[in-house]
């Protein structure tokens, strides 16, 4: 999977793909999404990533959620599983909501700000998977 812009997905029942190499976390803050805008990228994004060896998936949200959002008091609930794919090939993830109580200063990372939106903004890095397992995460909430 090379692509960002061009990867689709497909959502799944929460615990039903193995194996997972990615965690997406869909954050919301007092009713808004809560986006971290990816430098290199030059556009927002969920917070998430790979799965360390010897992480839970639950773990590696927690971790991803800080390390790209500086959230460290947030509701971390179960949405779903997803494969994502494009033309190179395709793997799977798993989906947490992230109700935040309390924003967090953002550490150094890839991510150069956090940001809250009333809806999701145009200039998005997964465009056609961000929209899709934010609107899971809303019907889990």
């Amino acid at each position: 999977m090379t692509g960002h812009r061009e990867l689709q997905c497909a959502v799944h029942p929460f615990g039903t793909l193995t194996p997972l190499r990615f965690v997406v976390v869909c954050s919301f803050y007092q009713g808004q999404y809560v986006l971290s805008y990816h430098g290199g990228h030059r556009s927002w994004e969920t917070q998430g990533g790979h799965i360390e060896k010897n992480e839970t998936p639950e773990e590696a949200a927690r971790r991803e959620l800080y390390e790209e959002s500086g959230v460290r008091d947030a509701a971390l609930i179960p949405v779903c599983d997803y494969s994502a794919y494009d033309a190179e090939g395709s793997a799977n993830g798993r989906v947490y909501a992230a109700v935040i109580h309390e924003m967090g200063e953002l550490p150094p990372s890839e991510m150069s700000k956090i940001e809250a939106f009333d809806a999701l903004p145009e200039n998005m890095t997964y465009p056609f998977v961000t929209p899709v397992l934010f609107e899971e995460a809303k019907r889990t909430l």
